[in-house]
């Protein structure tokens, strides 16, 4: 049901920029649904399902937000957080969001890139994760880098790069990365996600990554070296 347009009948406004109604469509015949909206809302709207919510002692609802208004998992969550009694079981949101960063370690002259490799995943890449509740794109960026590689990394100013693709269809994915520089070239990988890691030169680290929106990454990264102390 996710990505599905809809005709939504709307009963009333729970809290501020959230709504419940009833929602039908393509396969969706009068569905219970909650819709979130940047924009007040009258009697009847039309809408993108952008999540499926199941809720513990209630059953599963659709998430609805007009088109062309974007929600990640973390702001899908805040808004629910506003219903008396409703605990989610599970959450499947049409868009998702990760941040990470190109983690660089300088020795004199010589610089080298950290890529490591998903369990689940066969080509090198920079550390990354979903972005939590409360968290800046910077702060889920070291983190991330932090769970995964054991390494703390200092974000370099002005450097953000967006990678916006879809890997199975429907789900929206946006990774976010930040350069950053690390003191210590010692990883202590994180186990349950990640299977290796190497250091290598911006040269190899081209040779290594595969996919043309880590390859573009490394091409900026190039461009601003000079930043590095």
């Amino acid at each position: 049901m996710i990505a599905k347009k809809v005709r939504v009948n709307v009963y009333g406004m729970l809290a501020d920029g959230l709504y419940s109604g009833y929602a039908n469509g393509e396969g969706i015949k009068n569905k219970s649904a909650y819709i979130i909206s940047k924009k007040p809302l009258r009697d009847c709207m039309f809408g993108v399902v952008i999540a499926v919510a199941a809720f513990k002692n209630a059953g599963e609802k659709l998430i609805i937000a007009p088109e062309g208004e974007i929600y990640y998992e973390p702001a899908i969550r805040e808004k629910l957080s506003r219903l008396h009694n409703a605990e989610i079981e599970s959450l499947s949101c049409l868009y998702e969001k990760s941040c990470g960063a190109i983690v660089i370690h300088k020795s004199g002259d010589r610089c080298k890139i950290l890529l490591v490799r998903n369990h689940n995943g066969r080509n090198y890449s920079f550390p990354k994760g979903h972005v939590e509740q409360g968290e800046t794109e910077e702060e889920t960026a070291i983190r991330e880098v932090k769970e995964e590689t054991g390494l703390d990394i200092t974000i370099i100013p002005s450097f953000r790069e967006v990678a916006d693709y879809c890997p199975f269809g429907k789900i929206r994915k946006r990774v976010v990365f930040f350069m950053a520089q690390t003191m210590s070239d010692k990883v202590h990988i994180q186990e349950e996600e990640i299977d290796s890691y190497i250091w290598v030169d911006l040269n190899e680290a081209h040779n290594r990554c595969t996919y043309d929106n880590d390859l573009r990454v490394i091409r900026k990264a190039r461009e601003n070296i000079h930043k590095l102390k």
